[in-house]
């Protein structure tokens, strides 16, 4: 079974922990905002994802992220072996905007990580507004995925997106298995 490691980051209050929740179906801390304290692991197993037969699923371990940036002297080994990043922020708040390029430029561009490999994710709380068409982002960010989620109106449009990004990490890491296996055989 493949294992792929995961990044939630973006500001706090962004929504991390209720997406991470959501995706690995954990009722932990649903009820109220807890700001998260370093970072939480949790486990989501999708088997039959896989879409290689060398395996029959893939474990995912979702790193939620706090948001504060006191934690910042342990975003280096937080991001240490990570496969892929999601960068969650709240599109209403205007220094969340400012603030994902931080984060974009600390945990996607300082690890050399592929853009293919960071999903941006505007979360709209519930009872927001949730104006989806007039988004601007900055230069480097205007190319990554962006995906608008709203767990109140459309999760499992928001599970299926998660679902083809999750699919695109796979596929890079048996494409990466598969290169590596060649240069021992050849």
């Amino acid at each position: 079974m493949l294992k792929a490691k995961i990044l939630f980051v973006g500001p706090s209050e962004s929504g991390k922990s209720v997406l991470a929740n959501f995706l690995s179906e954990s009722t932990e801390g649903i009820s109220s905002y807890v700001p998260t304290q370093g970072v939480r692991i949790l486990e989501y197993e999708k088997p039959n994802m896989n879409g290689n037969s060398k395996g029959a699923g893939c474990r995912f371990e979702l790193w939620d992220c706090g948001g504060d940036q006191k934690f910042e002297t342990c975003w280096p080994a937080l991001m240490k072996d990570s496969h892929g990043v999601v960068i969650v922020f709240n599109p209403e708040l205007p220094s969340h905007l400012k603030e994902i390029e931080m984060w974009y430029s600390c945990f996607v561009q300082q690890q050399q990580l592929l853009d293919s490999q960071c999903l941006l994710i505007a979360h709209h709380k519930p009872g927001s507004a949730g104006d989806t068409e007039n988004l601007s982002l900055a230069s480097p960010l205007n190319k990554l995925k962006l995906i608008h989620s709203s767990l109140e109106e459309d999760p499992e449009d928001v599970r299926m997106e998660f679902v083809k990004y999750f699919k695109s990490i796979i596929n890079m890491l048996n494409e990466s298995r598969d290169r590596e296996e060649m240069s021992i055989i050849t």
